[in-house]
């Protein structure tokens, strides 16, 4: 059965996720890199960027898991940009250049109807107005039996938590206090009941915690009649 999985959360140790006042120039705002400066030293994400080397020791074992097996993602509008509201400007294309990382389709979830952005490398951008349960049905179907990713921020993950629809979650604990921003955790009580929980400290002072589902208990057959 095909999964739902997050990979690469990232929050900070009060539990935000990202920071206050995205802005263009601010993707993450007031938070700057601080959240993802584990990731950026690692074989991964240097071949993001088409760059060779990178550290290959813990984080880079978690980072990597970002990509195989997954079929298409699922992101919040504010993953995608800085704009709200109507989309004035239709030339933004997301943060990521010509040929995004993705290389799938990706559902950008909006409000705001916009016609979908073919990229470079396979990424397609498409824009849906629906609820985690929609948007899940249509990003299986165009997964082609493989995972669906759901990308974020952490408000886009905390609305798939509620429903009791991802499968598999990496939460990154970064040792930084933010103090404001969008926090992951918020109105989740024994969220531990629902999945086994792992954590693994590396040397760069981050813990990698991975929530995977626990299954549904087997009930008992009855005896047949004699």
């Amino acid at each position: 059965m095909p999964r739902v999985r997050v990979h690469n959360c990232s929050v900070s140790l009060d539990g935000y996720g990202t920071g206050e006042g995205q802005s263009l120039e601010a993707p993450f705002g007031h938070a700057g890199t601080r959240l993802h400066e584990w990731f950026f030293p690692t074989r991964t994400f240097r071949g993001m960027q088409g760059e060779p080397g990178g550290s290959t020791g813990v984080d880079d074992a978690f980072a990597s898991q970002w990509a195989p097996g997954v079929g298409t993602e699922i992101m919040g509008r504010n993953k995608f940009g800085p704009q709200r509201g109507p989309w004035i400007d239709e030339g933004w294309r997301g943060w990521w250049g010509d040929n995004p990382p993705f290389h799938s389709p990706v559902f950008v979830l909006s409000h705001h109807p916009r016609s979908p952005i073919e990229m470079a490398g396979g990424t397609t951008f498409h824009f849906l107005d629906a609820t985690p349960d929609e948007a899940l049905a249509v990003a299986r179907e165009a997964a082609n039996g493989l995972d669906v990713r759901i990308g974020g921020g952490p408000s886009t993950i905390r609305q798939f938590l509620a429903a009791d629809l991802i499968d598999h979650l990496h939460v990154v604990v970064v040792p930084v206090l933010l103090g404001r921003g969008e926090r992951l955790w918020d109105g989740f009580e024994e969220l531990e009941a629902r999945f086994d929980m792992e954590s693994v400290t590396s040397p760069s002072g981050v813990t990698h915690l991975t929530c995977s589902r626990r299954p549904a208990p087997l009930h008992a057959v009855p005896d047949a009649p004699d």
